[in-house]
């Protein structure tokens, strides 16, 4: 496994992430088809990358089973709390920059021709 796609050892994850998720939901139910650990992984390589979702590498799984699981963890705001909570423990360093159309003006010629 290279560092680079995994970018957080399991053993580190099995110690410091997975009882974070543990007590924000019950780990019940049918197992998932990719691993937390690969999940996460998937996840923290999009939010570094920018990549789409559609261009995760296979070696994560699919990236319809990693979406749906990152919507339903945002939803919920699990996993936002997990990055806060790493970040507090100091395991991992956090910078976002949010840009869209709020925050930045499009010059008048870039919304487009006039439809007539």
């Amino acid at each position: 496994m290279k560092s680079r796609y995994y970018p957080l050892k399991e053993e580190d994850f099995a110690r410091e992430v997975v009882p974070l998720i543990e007590q924000h939901k019950k780990l019940s139910g049918r197992p998932g088809k990719i691993s937390l650990y690969q999940f996460f992984c998937a996840v923290l390589y999009v939010l570094r990358t920018g990549v789409p979702w559609r261009d995760v590498p296979e070696l994560y799984g699919r990236w319809h089973t990693i979406y749906m699981r990152f919507k339903r963890w945002s939803e919920s705001g699990l996993f936002w709390k997990l990055l806060y909570a790493l970040r507090e423990k100091k395991c991992m360093r956090i910078e976002c920059a949010w840009i869209d159309s709020t925050t930045i003006a499009v010059h008048r010629h870039g919304s487009g021709a006039l439809k007539k």
